[in-house]
């Protein structure tokens, strides 16, 4: 049996980003985190099948569109990459975004503005056009908060590392300049591909985040490596590492959300300050703390993110059981 996926590509800052325009399945549950219960459960194949060698490489990620559950959003998002089926994805929502409404997939309420609804809960869209292209869009993300300070890890064969987790759509773990790590350009990406699972796995062992209000979303799955920035109007720069063996070339979304809160938490960053934030490649977002907020009982911060995306071109996809790869493959 053949399966076919009609897909727009693109990039978010550099980031791939694939918006599967056509062959997404059909869904049980009534809120988006439940649809991505479903979906890991009976069509993760979709998702290994897209995003894996050989129709994907280590770094790809991409989402479909689905008809809201909630009456006041325009659309909802389900959020696939290599590392799995994601509660929230920034390059991802402003790639799928831009690639929707420059190809009339979406149409909004109320120009320049959109409500959507993704598994980690509702993201409010901001976005600028110039004739048919989508010039900007800023997200209104999540509420995000530090979950927790100074997580003490010896990595070996590299040293002692003290490492904070905060929550930004995704769990975090940051790691800011400090004993044997001193910046992105000295370690390089290489050690960052090799270290950054070896401290996943610590910091998993030491302690597993859960959101409060929805307990599917659990447990460590990005490493954010945090330096100074390179360009004098830009105020940091970080190296993001999700999944088996990948950077993000972008300065990731939920990250920088996760980086807000992290700095807003220990009062580097107040409600109304922004943070221009680069990534490994030199790429953009722009950074913003909107307000405080609480979640579950505890102080947390409303983020947002504004970045651009390019399409670079419409792709039929094909996911074909008599193939030996069908569901696809990595080598790690």
């Amino acid at each position: 049996m053949r399966h076919t996926f009609f897909c727009v590509d693109g990039h978010t800052a550099g980031n791939p980003v694939r918006l599967v325009a056509g062959g997404a399945p059909l869904l049980r549950g009534d809120t988006m985190s439940a649809r991505r219960q479903d979906f890991l459960a009976r069509f993760d194949w979709i998702r290994t099948g897209l995003m894996f060698e050989p129709r994907g490489h280590d770094m790809m990620s991409g989402g479909f569109l689905y008809p809201p559950t909630q009456a006041d959003c325009d659309a909802g998002i389900l959020f696939i990459e290599t590392s799995g089926c994601l509660p929230m994805c920034g390059h991802g929502t402003i790639g799928i975004v831009t690639f929707a409404l420059e190809n009339g997939l979406v149409t909004p309420r109320e120009p320049g503005k959109l409500r959507l609804e993704v598994p980690a809960g509702v993201i409010e869209i901001a976005y600028h056009t110039a004739g048919d292209r989508v010039t900007a869009v800023r997200i209104r993300n999540v509420p995000a908060y530090l979950a927790k300070a100074g997580i003490e890890i010896e990595v070996p064969g590299f040293g002692p590392l003290s490492v904070d987790v905060s929550y930004g759509g995704n769990f975090y773990a940051i790691v800011e300049p400090q004993g044997p790590y001193t910046g992105i350009d000295a370690l390089g990406a290489a050690e960052i591909l090799r270290l950054s699972p070896i401290i996943r796995t610590l910091v998993r062992e030491a302690y597993e985040p859960v959101h409060p209000l929805d307990p599917t979303i659990r447990g460590v799955s990005h490493v954010l490596w945090a330096d100074a920035p390179r360009a004098p109007d830009a105020d940091g720069r970080n190296a993001v590492f999700y999944g088996d063996r990948a950077i993000d070339r972008s300065p990731c979304g939920t990250g920088t959300s996760a980086r807000l809160a992290h700095l807003a938490a220990k009062g580097e960053l107040k409600v109304g300050d922004t943070f221009v934030h680069e990534s490994i490649i030199g790429s953009r977002f722009i950074g913003r703390v909107e307000a405080e907020t609480e979640l579950g009982g505890q102080k947390a911060f409303i983020p947002s993110i504004e970045g651009s995306a390019i399409a670079t071109g419409h792709n039929i996809l094909w996911i074909d059981r008599e193939d030996a790869f069908w569901a696809g493959f990595q080598v790690i």
